[in-house]
């Protein structure tokens, strides 16, 4: 919903396509969310949810976002104001501005960009993975055997 000021239920945008040929779409109202596939490219206002769990979004420089991110990977060079979860990564870049808490694997914030709020790393499955396996590695370099 885009200026409104009732009290109904903002709107949840969630991926209506998989089609992994689908091209990069630009959104200025949340009308158009039907014909988005892979990649949102925000480059207007938004205000509710979105939810693109193994997908990327993109707030552009023109971007107003007032929404709470769900997402495989967020690129940030407008304004978000909520919170953002992302199961790779969060980029801020320079001209980007995020007034809200994140929960990523990795996160990069560029000199000049704006962040409020609270950072959580968590780690990647693929590093647990690693970790495990690196005692027998130490061990089998050194000569020894378990």
């Amino acid at each position: 919903m885009l200026h409104s000021n009732d009290n109904a239920p903002k709107t949840q945008f969630t991926p209506s396509t998989l089609n992994p040929a689908a091209p990069v779409k630009t959104v200025t109202s949340p009308i158009e969310q039907a014909t988005i596939g892979r990649t949102l490219y925000i480059d207007g206002k938004i205000e509710g949810t979105l939810t693109f769990k193994d997908h990327r979004v993109t707030v552009g420089r023109n971007g107003v976002v007032q929404a709470n991110i769900a997402a495989r990977e967020v690129v940030i060079m407008g304004k978000v104001t909520g919170n953002v979860e992302c199961s790779d990564r969060v980029d801020i870049r320079s001209e980007g501005t995020l007034n809200g808490d994140v929960v990523s694997q990795r996160i990069s914030v560029e000199d000049g960009a704006m962040l409020r709020g609270s950072v959580q790393l968590t780690p990647s499955e693929h590093k647990h993975e690693k970790s495990s396996d690196t005692p027998k590695s130490f061990a089998a370099a050194a000569g020894k055997s378990n």
